[in-house]
């Protein structure tokens, strides 16, 4: 089978490109790169780019002629425009579509036109979202194609040399690791911190990530006079794999999320979860084995649904040892790769 995947360009690592960089080295069918929008981050916006990119798909298209595209977009500003001209034209060449949504914004899919979405998404073999709530919504839209439950991953190779019995759940930071955001919850886990800190002098912080809140939260750690906290920015490599080894749980109390990678990948190094039940982690998360879900915003909850984790050394190891053992069988790029390419197949025909 041919497949020729639309993606940003994989240099950005971004949570589209992050996606397609960390499957395509497992998958067994042929696969052809046709890079749309921004290519680096000083080269403007995407949309200069949009004349080029078509034409190059075009071309793509009729050289390589895949069994099925599959494109990228998401339900925010104007990815998904962008992905529909590419739709249309792949549709009216005769080729088949897979359209694979990766963030849903609610408040953009609120606001564009229903008619619309679910007239060019009938256009498509299959959807793939990341979520059974994404699925329902776009059914009650008139969305009638069908529509296939996925995940992010995990790549195998962060993990190379990672033992889980290295963990003794005894010790180690905090670790917030996602766009340093107030969406984000940013805000909320600082807080939270703040409580937790007045009562285990020895806990530490480390925030890992850039965002457009980055600066306020450095301003945050000094003007309450935190201690203990470390700011990273953003990581990759070896410093991300330290950073979730040096861990003792992860906390990400997004707003919204359609399949946090971060959360994947904490699981996998074996760290306990505090969350909010958003996206796709409604759909598989089990709250106490896997760390805790809760929809509350408020510090002082988040801070108790953290303390026994730092009471309990015990309780950290065996829902590490949980986690460990269920992302190494759901979450990982080999698998997840298989799986798509499955559903690739089956909707080519």
């Amino acid at each position: 089978m041919k497949i020729l995947v639309n993606t940003p360009s994989l240099s950005l690592l971004g949570g589209v490109a992050n996606h397609c960089s960390g499957l395509l080295p497992y998958f067994k069918s042929k696969v052809i790169v046709n890079v749309v929008g921004k290519r680096n981050n000083k080269s403007g916006s995407g949309r200069y780019w949009i004349l080029w990119d078509i034409i190059k798909f075009i071309f793509k298209l009729l050289y390589f002629r895949p069994n099925i595209v599959w494109l990228n977009p998401s339900i925010g500003k104007s990815a998904l425009t962008r992905d529909f001209i590419f739709l249309n034209i792949a549709k009216s060449l005769g080729f088949k579509v897979a359209i694979f949504i990766h963030g849903f914004d609610l408040a953009n899919f609120a606001k564009y036109n229903k008619g619309w979405m679910s007239t060019n998404f009938n256009k498509a073999s299959v959807i793939l979202v990341l979520a059974e709530d994404f699925k329902r919504r776009l059914k009650e839209i008139g969305v009638t194609v069908p529509i296939e439950l996925t995940t992010t991953k995990v790549d195998d190779r962060l993990l190379d040399g990672f033992d889980i019995s290295s963990r003794d759940g005894k010790s180690g930071d905090l670790l917030f690791l996602a766009r340093v955001e107030k969406n984000k919850g940013i805000y909320e886990t600082m807080e939270t911190y703040k409580i937790l800190k007045k009562d285990y002098p020895q806990l530490s912080l480390k925030i890992v990530g850039d965002g457009s809140e980055l600066q306020n939260i450095i301003k945050y750690v000094n003007n309450e006079k935190l201690k203990d906290v470390t700011i990273t920015g953003r990581l990759s490599g070896k410093d991300i794999v330290e950073a979730y080894k040096s861990a003792l749980l992860l906390i990400l109390t997004s707003y919204g999320e359609g399949m946090p990678t971060t959360v994947l990948e904490a699981m996998a190094f074996g760290l306990p979860i505090i969350t909010r039940p958003v996206g796709g982690l409604v759909d598989f998360f089990d709250n106490g084995k896997m760390g805790y879900m809760d929809p509350t915003f408020d510090p002082e909850v988040i801070a108790e649904l953290v303390r026994p984790f730092i009471e309990k050394p015990e309780l950290t190891k065996t829902v590490g040892q949980y986690n460990f053992e269920f992302a190494r069988k759901k979450f990982m790029a080999s698998s997840v790769a298989c799986k798509l390419e499955t559903i690739f197949k089956r909707y080519s025909i």
